[in-house]
């Protein structure tokens, strides 16, 4: 019995039982089976067969952002509208067949677009591409998922299984559990907060899954089994994703209305050039980037050059980003802006910076 048959036979179990208290542990187990066999799915055979072509491009830019969805669901045009290059977009299935990479410039930051081909079901046990077009999106700061508005919502859930199947979480934190093998001393449990979907028994259950009977192990949320099995596995990647929602041109206003008032959804139209600019904002909002910009003394702030930084960078990060030996020679900064009390306000290296903000380094 292959990966693929026992995978399909555990998802039938799981659909059959029924879930009650009596089932949990019965049902936290096959989640942890199934997890198992899934992360052995996505390993590369041991045996190398003859390289293809590559996939994945370089990194360049502030930013990284893969464009997933179905075939022809408008990725390409998108590309092509919001970038100065030209993806091949046509009628039929499959025009993309691999990665073709746009540049967005948006308030002076350069943000990477990736067109990645269409995904099918079953993408995630490597059919149409799939694996790779996968692995190319792990590695992208946010995802944007293309959809056709007049498909409903069957795209959304199948791209979102697919994803879910290899360790893609979108929109979701890291669950606050701390997790630590141990080399001896049996499992140690506790929670600081209590706990309605796992306990001892289950996470003991889940644990032996794994071969591992030496553990300390602390909740401080309440977690699912799912969320526990994503812990001890390790390699799974939190991300967020806009979910838009393309040829809004072909489908009534109320329903319109409906998927634009869903959370993380925004609603264009690539054939009539519709809420392209209000798609922009909402992407940099979840980039979460920000323009920091730089002053020399006695003259006026270069408001053409900007540095972008992240979200919760300090003056430091931003001693790094001018030079690495900035930062050693640092006294003190002078920064105009929200992120000060008063204007200019003198702050150290460890002051946190914000959207348009403007530094004044003095050194020693």
């Amino acid at each position: 019995m292959g990966i693929l048959e026992k995978i399909a036979e555990i998802e039938r179990e799981i659909s059959r039982t029924q879930k009650n208290k009596a089932t949990e542990y019965h049902l936290g187990l096959l989640k942890a089976k199934l997890a198992k066999y899934r992360a052995q799915l996505l390993e590369p055979s041991k045996s190398a067969g003859a390289k293809g072509e590559g996939f994945d491009v370089m990194k360049s830019g502030d930013a990284r952002v893969a464009l997933i969805g179905f075939p022809s669901v408008g990725k390409s045009t998108f590309l092509s509208l919001m970038t100065s290059t030209d993806s091949e977009a046509a009628s039929y299935e499959f025009t993309t067949l691999t990665c073709i990479p746009g540049v967005i410039e948006y308030k002076g930051a350069n943000i990477q677009l990736l067109d990645l081909p269409g995904i099918i079901e079953g993408a995630a046990q490597g059919k149409g591409r799939g694996r790779q077009v996968i692995a190319v999106a792990r590695t992208a700061d946010v995802v944007v998922m293309m959809l056709d508005a007049t498909k409903g919502d069957v795209q959304r859930a199948l791209l979102e299984k697919e994803l879910e199947s290899v360790g893609i979480r979108l929109n979701k934190t890291k669950p606050n559990i701390y997790f630590k093998p141990k080399k001896g001393g049996g499992l140690s449990y506790n929670s600081t907060v209590p706990l309605t979907h796992c306990s001892e028994k289950l996470v003991q259950l889940i644990l032996h899954e794994y071969k591992i009977f030496n553990a300390e192990v602390l909740f401080r949320e309440d977690c699912t089994p799912d969320e526990f099995i994503d812990v001890i596995v390790g390699n799974r990647v939190y991300m967020p994703c806009l979910y838009v929602y393309n040829k809004v041109d072909q489908i009534s206003i109320e329903e319109v209305d409906r998927l634009a008032r869903r959370p993380h959804s925004v609603v264009i139209s690539c054939g009539m050039n519709l809420n392209l600019d209000y798609l922009l904002e909402r992407l940099w909002e979840y980039l979460a980037l920000i323009c920091i910009y730089t002053k020399k003394r006695g003259e006026r702030p270069d408001f053409n050059d900007a540095i972008i930084m992240r979200r919760g960078a300090s003056v430091e990060h931003v001693c790094h980003r001018i030079h690495r030996t900035l930062a050693s020679q640092f006294k003190y900064a002078l920064v105009w802006g929200t992120s000060t009390k008063y204007s200019p306000q003198r702050v150290g290296l460890m002051h946190i910076m914000e959207h348009e903000d403007v530094i004044q380094i003095v050194k020693k």
